[in-house]
């Protein structure tokens, strides 16, 4: 059985009357839409997306400020008030 990582869930047919309505309904939580109760996507409200994208854009600045240390010989010391 497949795990349905929402709270909230709904129908493909739910969707399709009114995707508003449900995010409202589910207090712009995530809702997992079902197809033969199997989760088929998952509606995510705006800001929870721009906060994912937020989180996914430090993490891959993290990998590269990481790569970047490794090939350096040595890290130098800036002041963000001397830049």
């Amino acid at each position: 059985m497949q795990a349905i990582l929402a709270k909230y869930t709904a129908s493909i047919t739910e969707l399709k009357k009114s995707p508003t309505q449900l995010l409202n309904q589910a207090d712009n939580e995530v809702i997992a839409i079902l197809n033969h109760n199997i989760p088929s996507a998952y509606l995510v409200p705006s800001k929870l997306y721009e906060k994912m994208m937020d989180i996914i854009d430090d993490y891959h600045l993290s990998l590269e400020v990481e790569k970047s240390l490794k090939d350096s010989d040595t890290p130098i010391k800036v002041n963000l008030d001397d830049l």
